[in-house]
């Protein structure tokens, strides 16, 4: 058996977290399995599914601008007790470039992934666009899970190099169908009865728009009284969401579930999906909000590669009252396009093999290199 060492920052709720653990559930684990190295090691919603899927987790230190030495010595240290790793495989970008010539140095095979197409703004931002910089050239592997995310991080040239992968962020579309009785009980227990539902899930963070969100909403409850709005997910953002939402005087029709197991069933539950977000990479939910059949009024700044089927309807990020009146368009109905998603390649099945051969092919050629 391979395992895979997977540095993903943290197992809270998150789209590359929810990718790795769909494709974790996919994968032959007889043949493969993944370990996790966190630098987060308080954030551990995901913990216990991958435990039970077979994974080990470690902590590593973070970097915070002045322990450059410490990241390397740590990594030295992990490699140097843990030889039998041959690929690591890094979700977290923002300071790679510390750690992937450290494990090169110890013969692992490495793979660059970017879940992003922006850093923010700010000095914090600024810092680390520069440590990006080298990592196209450090990486044996340079993936991404859009066209966009990927000529981001690593410029078009190398986008066109044999060592790019572009790897969908993909679902178990089967998960997604809809069942009548769950979406009936689940809105029964949270209060919704037969209202219009505007859906959202993420991160309470700035990249998600949850303000304009809740002006969009506000805009929707002068024409639509009736409506209430479901967000799923935390984030640091998440009081000042409240406060503006009594603010509009709308906190009544905000429902806020906190991190949730059962998003599919959620999704059922909800009648459109609002996504405003200012940057994105390619977030997973928009695909499962598609495989659940759900209509997605999302931000035109979201990469193209998620328009996989004719449930989403794109808007610049402005003018509430445009996208409340998009909302609230008859046309905007529920209907199954998960055959859109697998012939696009959005089905975690196809993905799943795709990335074990590349896991397998890696394996295998640091073993050969490690002979020589």
């Amino acid at each position: 058996m391979i395992r895979v060492l997977q540095m993903i920052g943290s197992l809270n709720v998150g789209g590359s977290q929810t990718l790795m653990l769909n494709l974790y559930r996919s994968i032959d684990r007889e043949k493969l399995q993944f370990d996790f190295v966190l630098d987060h090691p308080d954030e551990t919603y995901f913990a216990e599914d991958v435990k039970a899927l077979g994974a080990k987790i470690y902590t590593m230190p973070i970097f915070r601008g002045f322990n450059a030495g410490e990241v390397r010595r740590d990594w030295g240290n992990f490699f140097y007790t843990h030889p039998d790793y041959r690929v690591l495989h890094s979700h977290v970008r923002s300071y790679a470039a510390l750690y992937l010539p450290v494990a090169k140095r110890h013969g692992l095979k490495t793979i660059i992934h970017s879940h992003n197409t922006s850093n923010g703004s700010g000095l914090a931002a600024a810092v680390k666009t520069a440590l990006q910089r080298p990592l196209k050239y450090q990486a044996d592997v340079l993936m991404a899970c859009s066209t966009e995310a990927g000529e981001w991080l690593y410029g078009k040239r190398a986008c066109r190099s044999e060592r790019y992968i572009l790897l969908p962020n993909a679902v178990d579309t089967r998960r997604f169908r809809l069942d009548e009785a769950s979406r009936r009980a689940l809105r029964q227990e949270l209060g919704l009865g037969d209202r219009l539902v505007i859906g959202h899930v993420g991160r309470f963070e700035a990249a998600k728009n949850h303000s304009f969100l809740l002006d969009i909403f506000q805009a929707l409850k002068q024409r639509e009284p009736n409506a209430a709005l479901l967000l799923v997910g935390e984030g640091s953002l998440q009081r000042e969401t409240v406060e503006k939402a009594v603010a509009l005087g709308i906190a009544e029709d905000v429902i806020l579930t906190g991190n949730r197991n059962d998003v599919p069933q959620l999704l059922g539950a909800m009648d459109r999906f609002c996504f405003p977000s200012l940057w994105e990479g390619l977030p997973v939910t928009l695909i499962e909000a598609q495989a659940a059949g759900l209509p997605c009024l999302i931000s035109d700044s979201i990469s193209h590669d998620v328009d996989v089927s004719p449930q989403v309807r794109r808007l610049p990020p402005e003018d509430a009252a445009r996208w409340a009146e998009a909302l609230l368009d008859p046309a905007m109905r529920r209907r199954d396009v998960s055959e859109y998603l697998i012939r696009a390649g959005y089905d975690v099945r196809s993905s799943a093999e795709m990335l074990s051969r590349l896991y397998l092919r890696l394996d295998r050629e640091a073993r050969e290199e490690a002979k020589r």
